[in-house]
């Protein structure tokens, strides 16, 4: 018998193997420096990535697998990042090593443990990672509950809206999901599943807002109420009772809510919301954000890509969409027919945030892509905020260009009652010396994006000058999954972050994750590696 040398020991694994088992087994023989790297993206998909390369995605289905993943990750000093249902517009969740493997939590969605005894004022349940608002939402109210305001968008998981500082538009309730968080299981840096428990100690709030840099969270121990019905209402107002006005007075009162601006017409709407006495109305209405059919996507989208050099298509756009938004966008949730009068009533998920009309889809189901800026400035100096950005869009006027709305539902202005954490958006008593007691005004700035030529949006320029003038000017801080990383770098550069609260989540990080295979863009251009 000949001797077996490496090419015929080669050659007797290659041999009996499939083409596919080969595929898998020769970086095992080669080194893994052959694996090839592939974007990982965004919901707006191909083009659009969240990480730029990655080496691997896995979707565990259990906690304990979840634990073994970090575990051979930690082993091998792999660079690792959880991914919930990727509520992310830019490439900034991953680092830009192309050995990072992605753990998608999806598969972990099983709720348990749930308690709220008859008569009690609240109560709690267990959620995996993977939980998205609308299953959490649609199981309590099988159970007659509900999470109370601490609510987000119907396709976001709740352990992904924790790890990023996600909200509801509120001054009066608390809307910080970490608000109703009890308990964050987190698989740390060694693989080690830890329990944080709400407190005041740092970990807590590093955990609050963790940006998923202390490791993976799995599951969340998160606070209930008895099922409530509520109403929505909404006013049309001109641009100069918004920005001349008591904005804190006309948000405050309510549970929820927010206004939509329409630069080019000048108009804002206010949407507000508010609990309703038991048997008031036997309405369900249900509200969707993002319904489309294939019809209205198609208009839409060629409107919105002639804008790219016309500003006429974009202004036709703007008023399109204020006249389509004027009217309730929601349906009754028995008889799927359109509700054509405000106010409208129904159980608090299915109006506060609501899901998709059977049968249609969303606009990036349709290829209508989006660019974003969000920031977050104190509500005390909301009317100066406003007046500037009101004031950049005269700037441009000025030369002869026409900037508009040419999102669906116009320009979103939301609202954060005070939570205190390191990261989040609406901390107090921060080294800027601005008052953010009376809660934050999120000003997010959605864009559509065209789709031939350089994919550069009417007038491109104007939307890099107006975040770097806004993180100039005022006091501010950015939401993390909606801004470039331009924008991390200007907030950094300017100050705007209070470096006490980076020192002490960075040791809360330190002691998490020692070795950093959590790390992201994000933390490392605030330093904290």
């Amino acid at each position: 018998m000949p001797p077996c040398t490496a090419r015929s020991m080669l050659a007797m694994v290659v041999i009996p193997t499939t083409m596919s088992h080969l595929a898998s087994i020769i970086p095992l023989l080669l080194g893994a420096n052959l694996i090839r790297a592939e974007p990982f993206n965004t919901f707006d998909g191909p083009g659009f990535p969240a990480c730029r390369d990655v080496a691997a995605v896995h979707d565990p289905t259990t906690v304990n697998e979840t634990i073994s993943l970090v575990r051979n990750a930690a082993q091998n000093q792999t660079p690792v990042r959880a991914s919930g249902k990727g509520h992310m517009w830019y490439d900034t969740m991953c680092s830009d090593d192309p050995s990072t493997v992605i753990i998608r939590t999806e598969q972990l969605n099983r709720i348990s443990e749930f308690s709220l005894p008859e008569g009690a004022q609240d109560g709690s349940v267990m959620i995996e990672a993977g939980v998205t608002f609308f299953q959490l939402a649609e199981y309590l109210h099988l159970n007659n509950a509900s999470m109370g305001y601490t609510l987000v968008n119907w396709n976001i998981t709740l352990a992904g809206s924790i790890a990023m500082g996600a909200h509801r538009s509120s001054l009066r309730e608390d809307s910080m999901v970490a608000a109703g968080a009890l308990e964050l299981h987190i698989i740390d840096g060694s693989g080690n599943l830890r329990i944080v428990k709400r407190s005041n100690q740092d970990d807590w709030l590093a955990a609050s807002t963790s940006l998923g840099l202390l490791g993976v969270i799995v599951k969340v121990k998160f606070k209930i109420y008895p099922d409530f019905k509520v109403y929505a209402k909404q006013d049309t107002l001109i641009e100069k009772e918004v920005l001349e006005g008591d904005i804190y007075g006309m948000i405050s009162p309510y549970a929820t809510a927010n206004f939509w601006w329409w630069p080019y017409l000048r108009k804002f709407h206010l949407r507000y919301y508010d609990p309703i006495p038991d048997g008031f109305s036997d309405q369900e209405g249900f509200q969707s954000t993002f319904s489309v059919t294939k019809t209205e996507a198609d208009i839409a989208t060629g409107l919105l890509n002639s804008g790219k050099i016309l500003a006429t298509s974009n202004m036709a756009a703007e008023t399109l969409f204020f006249s389509l938004w004027s009217p309730p966008n929601f349906r009754d949730k028995r008889t799927d027919k359109a509700i054509s009068k405000w106010p409208v009533y129904g159980w608090n998920y299915d109006v506060l945030i609501g899901g998709l009309y059977p049968g249609y889809s969303t606009q990036w189901d349709f290829g209508m892509r989006g660019e974003t800026l969000e920031l977050a400035f104190p509500v005390t100096i909301a009317n100066e905020v406003l007046k500037r950005v009101r004031g950049a869009f005269d700037d441009e006027l000025k030369k002869g260009i026409i900037m508009t709305s040419t999102y669906r539902s116009g320009i979103n202005i939301k609202f954060g009652k005070p939570y205190n954490d390191l990261l989040g958006q609406v901390a107090t008593d921060t080294e800027d010396g601005a008052d953010w007691s009376k809660g934050a005004l999120m000003f997010d700035f959605p864009t559509f994006k065209p789709s031939w030529g350089d994919g550069e949006r009417f007038n491109e320029a104007f939307y890099g000058r107006l975040a770097e003038t806004l993180i100039s000017e005022f006091p501010c801080r950015p939401h993390w999954t909606k801004n470039t990383r331009e924008v991390f770098r200007w907030t950094v550069e300017k100050g705007r972050l209070d470096s006490g609260h980076l020192e002490r989540f960075k040791a809360v990080r330190e002691e998490f994750d020692p070795k950093g295979i959590f790390k992201s863009v994000v933390g490392e251009t605030l330093g904290l590696y």
